[in-house]
């Protein structure tokens, strides 16, 4: 047998193993709309349950500006209310609130709200500087990132107008299921004592 007719062969192989292969990938990608229809329909129940969960975790949740359990105040008529710090199964501690500006005129330093830490300085402005103290494990703990090094908090402000307010959330990683109480701290306000629920 000749080198080319060998090569030729070989050629041969390879087209008909790669076009296999493109059908079997394409063949997985489609094969699950039935499937997901079919769980549509047989858990619906559980959907509001798996929403609530999301919206718990996500920066989609916005606090319920009536109840506050925690209010600080800061310098220029900056005002920082907490309205909940939930503990969820996926073992994170999400805390809401809302700054509000009782001044009369813009607040810019938001700046000081994103911390001292690098990776966060180039993120853009952010409450990404909180921190919650565990005082009896004697553990500080930072807002968490995603794999690009952007806190999981609210971002993306540059002030805050006079008279209005920001809805903000943190999360971080959870203290130990016996840890109820920690110690908040954002950046240009006092430390407050908060409860955990959840």
């Amino acid at each position: 047998m000749s080198i080319r007719r060998v090569l030729k062969a070989r050629r041969g192989a390879a087209a008909v193993v790669t076009a296999a292969g493109l059908v079997l990938a394409l063949a997985g990608c489609g094969g699950d709309e039935g499937k997901q229809d079919d769980q549509d329909k047989s858990s619906s129940s559980s959907k509001p349950a798996e929403k609530e969960k999301e919206g718990s975790a996500g920066s989609s949740a916005q606090p319920d500006p009536e109840q506050v359990i925690a209010t600080v105040k800061g310098r220029d008529g900056m005002v920082l209310m907490i309205n909940s710090v939930e503990r969820d199964s996926g073992g994170f501690v999400t805390v809401n609130g809302q700054v509000e500006n009782t001044g009369s005129a813009a607040y810019y330093a938001t700046t000081e709200w994103r911390g001292t830490e690098e990776e966060l300085r180039g993120g853009g402005q952010s409450v990404g500087g909180a921190t919650l103290v565990d005082k009896v494990g004697k553990k500080r703990y930072y807002v968490l990132r995603d794999t690009d090094g952007r806190c999981l908090c609210t971002s993306g402000f540059t002030q805050v107008d006079a008279g209005k307010k920001l809805p903000i959330f943190m999360q971080f990683p959870a203290p130990p299921e016996s840890t109820t109480q920690v110690d908040f701290q954002l950046p240009s306000f006092p430390n407050t004592t908060l409860e955990i629920t959840g």
